[in-house]
């Protein structure tokens, strides 16, 4: 149970750096350019997990790592942009909510993980929270906007659940990479198309990259991965519930935006349905049967 809480708290690191990312790329980052901001995000944080991992992809890895990096960056990052340029932030961070329970399901389907009670009512608590922090009516909705969101979950869901089972005994680290480089390479040709040339970056905006790609991309998703190869789906889907509670604790640490008493159970609901679907002690966390016997070398590629 001592490995399980660590990995909790270890992997909790991803959906709160994630939450960072609303306040850093309205401060910082250039506008109007979504496939150029995924692309500088995704190739850099890429490339420096390569560097500490140096190895290249073997065996099926060549067309896993591709397929990943399709799923997990390049089509999620598009997608998120897309939707964010059609739907308010309350109405595309609730659809995103719903992330625990698609993650659970996929899951059940891919690995055989059965989502208990628990976490099916964290996950409700949890989405009614957001709902009641961010949602603040349908005005200005689009439908191909949600459809954007509603795909951009599908498709991470079946990302990340077929690197869960994926990831067995292969180093997290250099799978990360080979998704995050994968992803950016479709991303960049894309951003040259539909963008034209890449935007001019001042000071401020290559620090901001700086720390989205290195922060809240590369130890963001090898956490997020790592902790995927380790403790139940259900549990990491939970997590991320953290991303926009931290998005709005942020808001009124840093950008001075007011806290209403709304917003304030609506981070303790999202807190609550969190510690609700943790697994209890002396609990068994089920992890999908050759996924229960790791440890933590054989997550990060330790021998």
């Amino acid at each position: 149970m001592e490995a399980t809480s660590r990995w909790i708290v270890i992997t909790a690191i991803a959906p709160i750096a994630w939450g960072t990312n609303y306040y850093v790329t309205h401060e910082y980052l250039p506008a109007g350019h979504p496939l150029y901001g995924a692309a500088f995000r995704a190739l850099p944080a890429g490339l420096l997990l390569l560097g500490l991992r140096p190895r290249l992809p073997s065996g099926s890895w060549w067309w896993k790592a591709p397929l990943l990096g399709l799923l997990n960056v390049a089509s999620f990052f598009a997608l998120i942009y897309y939707a964010a340029q059609l739907l308010p932030t309350s109405v595309a961070s609730t659809v995103m909510a719903t992330s625990p329970l698609a993650l659970m399901l996929t899951a059940w389907a891919l690995v055989k993980e059965r989502p208990h009670l628990p976490a099916l009512a964290g996950a409700a608590a949890g989405i009614a929270g957001v709902c009641l922090m961010l949602f603040a009516g349908t005005a200005g909705t689009r439908l191909n906007g949600v459809l954007a969101s509603v795909a951009a979950l599908v498709l991470s869901s079946l990302g990340y659940v077929l690197a869960k089972r994926w990831n067995t005994g292969t180093d997290v680290l250099a799978t990360t990479s080979w998704q995050l480089i994968a992803g950016g390479l479709v991303l960049l040709p894309a951003a040259l198309l539909a963008e034209g040339a890449p935007p001019a970056l001042d000071t401020g905006a290559v620090l901001g990259f700086g720390y989205v790609a290195v922060v809240a991309t590369a130890l963001a998703f090898a956490v997020w991965f790592g902790g995927l190869s380790r403790l139940p789906a259900a549990t990491v889907g939970l997590l991320g519930l953290l991303n926009p509670a931290t998005g709005v604790l942020l808001g009124t640490l840093v950008a001075g935006e007011s806290l209403t008493y709304r917003q304030l159970c609506g981070l303790l609901l999202v807190l609550t349905g969190v510690l609700l679907g943790l697994p209890r002690r002396g609990s068994s966390p089920a992890t999908g049967g050759r996924f229960r016997r790791l440890g933590r070398g054989a997550v990060f590629g330790v021998r």
